[in-house]
């Protein structure tokens, strides 16, 4: 155990390859430690046999340590560590911390509901119209006031103005709106 602590980074030989990683043998022991195929390289791996074999000299860095179960569970990468010379790529876990980031779970907000009426039912301090913040006035003063118009007023304008007359032409519309 004191040897582990120790040694963060190191060239061994791959003793096992599964489908989710290959298991590295700890060097001065009987430990082995797991090189999760997202670990391999820092491209996307989906068969880890396509990287390595049983036998092959890998350099690894010590990730993480985890007692589970009352046993030690070692978390090895290689994708940190130069695999020709031995070189620590990620000396101060940046890489690592910013991978631990991307696994965070991603909380689905699209099933709540978004609701404006805290703005839309505020009231201007500086000109005392509906539907936004003093910081957001445009009103200069002793100029014209503008407001938000409810929704249902000006379906029931809409309503009103074409009445059963459907002889209106689309040019007519907007000078119909401006006169609001």
């Amino acid at each position: 155990r004191i040897f582990l602590q120790l040694l963060h980074l190191f060239s061994s030989q791959v003793a096992t390859v599964t489908d989710y990683g290959a298991f590295i043998k700890i060097p001065g022991c009987r430990k082995q430690g797991l090189v999760h195929r997202t670990h391999m390289s820092s491209c996307r791996v989906d068969k880890p046999s396509e990287i390595v074999d049983v036998g092959d000299k890998v350099w690894v860095k010590l990730i993480g340590k985890e007692m589970k179960d009352d046993k030690l569970k070692l978390s090895l990468s290689m994708k940190v560590v130069n695999q020709g010379t031995g070189k620590d790529l990620d000396p101060n876990n940046v890489a690592l911390d910013q991978d631990e980031r991307k696994k965070r779970s991603f909380r689905d907000y699209t099933s709540q509901k978004i609701t404006l009426e805290a703005v839309l039912n505020t009231v201007c301090k500086k000109c005392g119209c509906k539907g936004h913040f003093a910081k957001e006035c445009f009103m200069q003063p002793g100029g014209t006031k503008y407001s938000l118009i409810p929704e249902e007023e000006e379906e029931e304008v809409a309503a009103a103005g074409h009445g059963g007359d459907k002889k209106t032409s689309l040019a007519d519309e907007p000078s119909k709106k401006r006169k609001k």
